[in-house]
C-alpha cells in the first residue's frame, strides 16, 4: 500500500460512496507531466490506485526504461494525489483486474496507447464504459527528456536579463535542428512547456506554515526529479512538521555543473518538487547561498541537505554555502537512503544511447500513424 492522505469519511460527508479511479502506466522518469495527468484524474472521484507496469511487460511492448520498476514503484507512491499502488499491473489494461479493485472508472490522457500487437490497450474498458481522457500536459515526455540528453539541448533554459526578469533563450536552436535532421537520427523534437501561475497553484498545497510549525529548509536542483531526491525529502519532512524546499535558478545550475544542465528548466524543476507529498512550499529561484536573513525571513528552525554531494564542473571550487546555518547550529546533514543522482540517470541515457534513440523513433512512428486516427470512447 502507498502512503496515503485519503479520508474515506471526508468522502463520505454526503452519503455516497466513494469514487474509485484507475489510472496506470509505466511513469518512467516520473515528471510533472505523469504528475498532472494523476491530478486532473484525482479531481474525478474520491480515491486512486495507479497501475505500475513491471519492466517486463514494457520492454515487450514498448522498449527498455530508463528507470527500474522499484524506483518507478517509489516515485508514484510520492505523488501526493495517489492512494494505492498495484505493482506489475497488466500492460493491457483488463476488465477483471479494475473488478478486483472495486474501481469505478479507468482515466488515461488523450493520447493513443497500444500493445505489442498493435491493439488498443483500454480497449475492453471503453466497450464496457469505464473509460474516461484527461488532457495531456504539453511540452513535457520521457521522450521529450531523452532528447534533451541525447542533443545536448539548452534550449529549455529560462535565464535572467539584467534586471532579474526570466525569459526564454532560444540560443542555439538552429544547432540542435540541424543535430536532430542528420541523416540516421531520430527525429526527437525539443518541445517547450509554456508556465503559468494557474498551473503552479494547482500544484501548490495550500497549506500555509503556522505560528507552532517547525519548518525545515532543504535546497538543491532537483533536476530529473527523481527517488534519489524522494527519499531525501521524506527524511527531511520528518525533521519538522512543514518542509520548504528551495530550487536553483537554471544560470546558478548551469554555473556550477555546466554541460547542458539542467535538464530541466526551473519551472519544470518546481513542478517536480510540488508533486511531492512531502513538500509543502518551494522557493523559486533560490539563492545557492543560505544567509541568515533568508532563515529569519522564513522562520526556518532547521537547514537540511543530503550526503550525496552535489557536482561540479571542472574548475569550478566548491563552496560551504551552509557556513551561516552551521554556526547558527541548525544544520542537519541527512543520509541519503538512495544513491541515485541526476549524472548517474543522464549516464544511464547517454550509455545506451542507440537503444533510446531508436526507442524515441518507433514511438515517433506510432504516433504519426495514430495521428489520423480518431481516439474514441
Amino acid at each position: 500500500m502507498a502512503d496515503t492522505d485519503f479520508d474515506a469519511t471526508k468522502a463520505n460527508t454526503s452519503g455516497r460512496k466513494p469514487v474509485r479511479i484507475w489510472v496506470d502506466g509505466c511513469f518512467d522518469m516520473m515528471h510533472f507531466g505523469h504528475a498532472n495527468a494523476l491530478r486532473q484524474a484525482k479531481e474525478l472521484g474520491d480515491y486512486m490506485i495507479v497501475g505500475v507496469h513491471s519492466d517486463e511487460a514494457i520492454r515487450k511492448n514498448k522498449g527498455p526504461t530508463v528507470m527500474n520498476e522499484q524506483e518507478r514503484y517509489k516515485a508514484v507512491r510520492a505523488c501526493k494525489w495517489v492512494d494505492e499502488v498495484v505493482e506489475d499491473a497488466p500492460y493491457v489494461t483488463e476488465l477483471s483486474m479494475i473488478e478486483k479493485h472495486n474501481v469505478d472508472f479507468v482515466v488515461h490522457g488523450d493520447d493513443l496507447v497500444t500493445a505489442s500487437d498493435g491493439s488498443d490497450c483500454y480497449a475492453e474498458v471503453k466497450k464496457a464504459g469505464k473509460f474516461q481522457i484527461v488532457k495531456r500536459t504539453k511540452g513535457i515526455s520521457t521522450t521529450d527528456l531523452v532528447g534533451r540528453m541525447l542533443l545536448l539541448t539548452k534550449t529549455h533554459f529560462i535565464r535572467r536579463n539584467d534586471d532579474g526578469i526570466f525569459n526564454l533563450v532560444k540560443k542555439e536552436q538552429s544547432r540542435v535542428e540541424a543535430f536532430s535532421n542528420t541523416p540516421g537520427r531520430p527525429q526527437t523534437v525539443i518541445s517547450q512547456f509554456i508556465p503559468t501561475v494557474q498551473k503552479i497553484e494547482q500544484f501548490t498545497s495550500g497549506k500555509v506554515a503556522q505560528a507552532n510549525d517547525k519548518i525545515v529548509y532543504l535546497d538543491g536542483s532537483f533536476d530529473l526529479f527523481h527517488v534519489g531526491h524522494i527519499d531525501v525529502l521524506r527524511k527531511a519532512k520528518e525533521l519538522g512538521t512543514y518542509l520548504i524546499c528551495g530550487v536553483y535558478d537554471d544560470q546558478t545550475v548551469n554555473n556550477h555543473q555546466g554541460r547542458n544542465l539542467p535538464i530541466m528548466n526551473v519551472y519544470e524543476r518546481v513542478l517536480g518538487v510540488l508533486s511531492c507529498r512531502y513538500v509543502d512550499e518551494v522557493v523559486i529561484g533560490a539563492p545557492i547561498e543560505v544567509t541568515k536573513d533568508f532563515i529569519e525571513s522564513l522562520k526556518i528552525s532547521v537547514v537540511a541537505t543530503g550526503s550525496v554531494p552535489h557536482s561540479y564542473r571542472e574548475g569550478v571550487e566548491p563552496v560551504d554555502y551552509y557556513k551561516v546555518p552551521k554556526e547558527m547550529n541548525i544544520f542537519q546533514r541527512i543520509e541519503s537512503p538512495s544513491k541515485l543522482t541526476t549524472p548517474e540517470v543522464i549516464e544511464r541515457i547517454l550509455e545506451n544511447h542507440s537503444v533510446f534513440e531508436a526507442r524515441n523513433k518507433l514511438k515517433e512512428e506510432k504516433e504519426k500513424k495514430a495521428s489520423g486516427q480518431a481516439f474514441t470512447n
